[in-house]
């Protein structure tokens, strides 16, 4: 039988109590406290796995932490000998009387969900996950794979439980050539005279590290007002860019010494991630979008990644037309949620109204306004 393993962050005496209510629940899973030293087994597993993305990795449970304060919970199920990982399922708790309760994997990005090296270890796991959420009394459980998964079916058979598919969410990626001057060479000349725009214009490009972060926030900021969207705090950058400092820079494009777009970009394998883009509209006439992306595919290009991931977009969408126009090909996300309670239709019709609402009277507020209240709201939205 396969063992797993829970590691409880914060406080263990709710540890202790989490522990004992799933034993109650479910006395078949065999749980242990998953310690900290052991982190560096997690990574190899996820860096083995074939289906792995940027978003298991095991630092991000100190960033989230750290940022945000969510309690993290990260399944691990290991063989008999307990030396080998079998599969992984990363977890945050979401809590909030508002927003919700939910466990998601993994809140703020597109992707991360639960890999196994087998059904049976990915059914354990994914079982789990319900037995946890169950104790924690949330409403959900919520999964981003980038891949079909097909033992939703028998989880619900088993745990007694409804779930939906949701389909309308792509990931835009660019196979890349050996070096940049090939890939200029591959766009259309509509493309290549809008790249040269902003840098006739005398926009400028700088890569670096933490020491733009400041930069990046200052467009950020602006840009999530504008879009009416509560901004992200300004530690979760900075605690990405300590935590994978290895593989995260920040792209800044400028006129002058003003900011006009911003980016951070991180490595994983072969993969270039962007997942923060933004750019300020009253400098939009001179395009500082076109370099800013022409900057990430240059570097990632020069530094030997074979793609490029644009992140998350809706079909149809002005984001999807922008990446496809570089030559992006959509791959389907797969965000899989589990319904720990029957409320699925009232939900999403009270979220869409409420969110739409939401939006239009944060784009009137002063940016000083939603630099001091957004970052409480955004902690709570898991998208």
């Amino acid at each position: 039988m396969t063992k797993l393993t829970l590691l409880i962050c914060g406080d263990g005496l709710i540890g202790e109590e989490v522990i004992s209510l799933i034993y109650g629940i479910n006395m078949t899973i065999n749980l242990s406290l998953f310690q900290q030293q052991h982190a560096p087994l997690w990574d190899r597993y996820v860096l083995s796995h074939h289906e792995a993305t940027l978003y298991h990795m095991f630092l991000w449970k100190a960033v989230i932490e750290r940022t945000y304060g969510h309690k993290t919970y990260y399944l691990a199920a290991f063989d008999k000998s307990e030396d080998q990982v079998k599969g992984v399922l990363p977890l945050v708790h979401l809590n909030h009387f508002v927003f919700g309760r939910a466990l998601i994997s993994l809140p703020f990005f597109d992707m991360a969900g639960v890999l196994a090296n087998d059904e049976e270890t990915e059914k354990a796991l994914l079982s789990q996950a319900v037995t946890l959420g169950k104790a924690l009394k949330v409403k959900d459980v919520e999964l981003r794979h980038t891949c079909s998964n097909s033992c939703f079916k028998e989880i619900s058979l088993i745990d007694s439980v409804a779930w939906d598919l949701e389909k309308n969410k792509v990931r835009m990626l660019l196979d890349l050539p050996d070096s940049s001057f090939a890939l200029m060479k591959s766009f259309k000349s509509k493309l290549r005279s809008q790249i040269k725009r902003p840098l006739k214009a005398g926009l400028k490009a700088q890569i670096g590290g933490i020491e733009l972060l400041d930069k990046f926030y200052q467009v950020f900021l602006i840009n999530m007002r504008d879009l009416g969207s509560p901004v992200h705090a300004r530690t979760l950058f900075q605690n990405v860019l300590e935590q994978f400092h290895e593989n995260t820079r920040v792209v800044i494009v400028q006129k002058g010494n003003i900011p006009c777009a911003a980016s951070i970009i991180s490595g994983f394998k072969t993969t270039l991630e962007n997942p923060w883009a933004s750019s300020l509209r009253k400098y939009s006439h001179l395009s500082p979008n076109m370099l800013l992306y022409w900057t990430m595919l240059e570097y990632a290009c020069e530094c030997g990644y074979k793609r490029f991931d644009f992140g998350r977009s809706s079909p149809g969408e002005g984001t999807y037309r922008f990446k496809r126009q570089w030559g992006a090909q959509p791959k389907l996300l797969y965000w899989y949620r589990i319904h720990l309670n029957d409320n699925r239709s009232e939900m999403a019709v009270s979220n869409k109204s409420k969110f739409e609402r939401a939006i239009q009277y944060w784009q009137k507020l002063p940016v000083s306004v939603t630099a001091l209240f957004g970052p409480m709201i955004r902690k709570y939205i898991g998208l």
